[in-house]
């Protein structure tokens, strides 16, 4: 006989668990299933928390190396790969814990297993070849994230090729490694293995870095990486990749060859819906694995929902979780009280790090918008100069004639952090959202908040 109930919920990332206690706090009865054996998603376990722990532990170690009052230590600090990924893990498993506790609170029903859908109201969850049982629910939640995707004719069998995902099981600290994509993923890889002091070659198969962001940004960017040893070469395309003892070497169609002993696939992602029956009871999958939703994160049946990166872009753990807590909001009142934000704030965390929230430079120049931009350059910052994080900047881009704050753009140390404070203003409205805030605000001192201050004033100077 099967389990029924309100909603049934597939994934438990960021996604499921927003669904989850959205749902559960309005007193429905509620299941997740999660086909690992552990819950928390790829985003705890491949993605977010073990590659930003892994980025952490790293940027200590190389701080610590090329400091000066360390260097007698040196000697002491041979640190590896495989002890850094241990780190990593255990993040990973405390954060296991902790989300562990939310869904017992809540009284939500943890089921592990595979959820294939048999009907528009039925799923059969999968343990093992034998080991099966039926679960029936008023709603479900498709929350099942996404995957590397790795083309037909690459090798990731073999030992020396990976993916973002396999990465996190490198066994031995590499001497060289080529990563093949330079979007997020890539860049910050990227950064990772140069402040391990390896030899790391990034192939771009475009003519830019992460061509979403500013430009401004994105060729301090690539300044950096170079700085940090990092190899650029911009549009390239493999056409073969072979691997043997010795190494890996990939073939490009210019003719370029380059040589390592590691290679990391990082060029596209891949929604998890392979094998879950969905074409088959009318929801649409398109080429990439994706589900079709409309504004309220629907399906083509009422009754089936989806979010985070199964949807697609933005693919952002942080995201997924609103869009969770969104459609839970959907099921739970027939409707929705309050509405995910149109810009969403991206954090990429390369060394130094990148933080960025609404228009770009080319994006308001493209659509006629009369702008200004006010500066502040980390050398300047007296916090900065404490620390020994110079290298950075915030830019604040606004209206020439309301004021209003249009974009917020940051490079350097903590900038996921301090981007915050400029989107607090800029989801305010009317007089409450100009660039006069931060200028007429009193910031702690010294502080990098004070760098909004600093480029408050530079835009302004440049209007009267």
């Amino acid at each position: 006989m099967d389990r029924h109930y309100d909603v049934v919920i597939i994934g438990s990332g960021p996604g499921g668990e927003g669904a989850a206690m959205r749902l559960a706090k309005a007193g429905k009865r509620v299941a997740v299933v999660e086909a690992h054996p552990q819950i928390g998603g790829g985003c705890t376990h491949w993605g977010t928390i073990p590659s930003k722990t892994l980025r952490h532990s790293v940027r200590l170690l190389s701080e610590y190396r090329r400091h000066p009052l360390f260097e007698h230590t040196l000697s002491h600090m041979d640190v590896g790969y495989p002890e850094l990924l241990r780190e990593a893990h255990s993040v990973s498993t405390e954060q296991v814990r902790t989300r562990q506790r939310y869904y017992f609170r809540n009284q939500v029903d943890i089921i592990h297993g595979f959820a294939s859908f048999e009907d528009a109201n039925r799923v059969k969850v999968t343990r093992r070849e034998y080991d099966s049982e039926f679960l029936s629910a008023d709603h479900f939640v498709i929350a099942t994230g996404s995957s590397p995707y790795r083309p037909e004719d690459v090798d990731f069998a073999h030992e020396r090729i990976h993916d973002s995902d396999s990465i996190l099981g490198l066994e031995a600290t590499p001497r060289s490694v080529t990563l093949y994509g330079a979007g997020v993923i890539g860049c910050e890889y990227a950064s990772i293995f140069a402040n391990l002091d390896l030899k790391v070659t990034l192939i771009n198969t475009r003519d830019r870095l992460m061509s979403f962001l500013d430009d401004e940004i994105t060729d301090a960017l690539g300044y950096h990486l170079r700085d940090q040893g990092v190899q650029i070469r911009h549009d390239e395309t493999y056409s073969l990749i072979e691997a043997d003892d010795d190494g890996v070497v990939l073939e490009c169609q210019s003719g370029s060859q380059v040589r390592s002993d590691v290679l990391l696939w990082a060029n596209g992602r891949s929604g998890n819906t392979k094998g879950m029956g969905l074409e088959a009871i009318g929801v649409a999958v398109n080429h990439r694995g994706q589900i079709e939703v409309d504004e309220t994160l629907t399906t083509a049946l009422p009754g089936i929902h989806a979010v985070g990166d199964v949807i697609g872009p933005p693919g952002l753990a942080s995201a997924s979780y609103d869009q969770g807590r969104f459609v839970g909001g959907v099921i739970a009142d027939g409707n929705n009280r309050w509405s995910l934000v149109k810009d969403v704030p991206t954090g990429i965390f390369t060394s130094p790090e990148i933080s960025s929230v609404g228009k770009t430079e080319h994006e308001l120049t493209t659509q006629g918008v009369p702008y200004e931009v006010g500066r502040a350059e980390f050398k300047n910052i007296a916090r900065a100069q404490i620390t020994g994080h110079r290298v950075g900047m915030l830019k604040l881009l606004f209206h020439r004639e309301t004021l209003e704050i249009l974009g917020i753009h940051c490079f350097g140390e903590q900038a996921a952090e301090i981007l915050h404070i400029g989107q607090a203003i800029m989801s305010q409205s009317g007089e409450a959202n100009t660039i006069r805030y931060f200028a007429e605000t009193t910031f702690n001192y010294p502080t990098m908040a004070e760098a909004y201050r600093v480029a408050a004033l530079n835009g302004l100077n440049r209007l009267f």
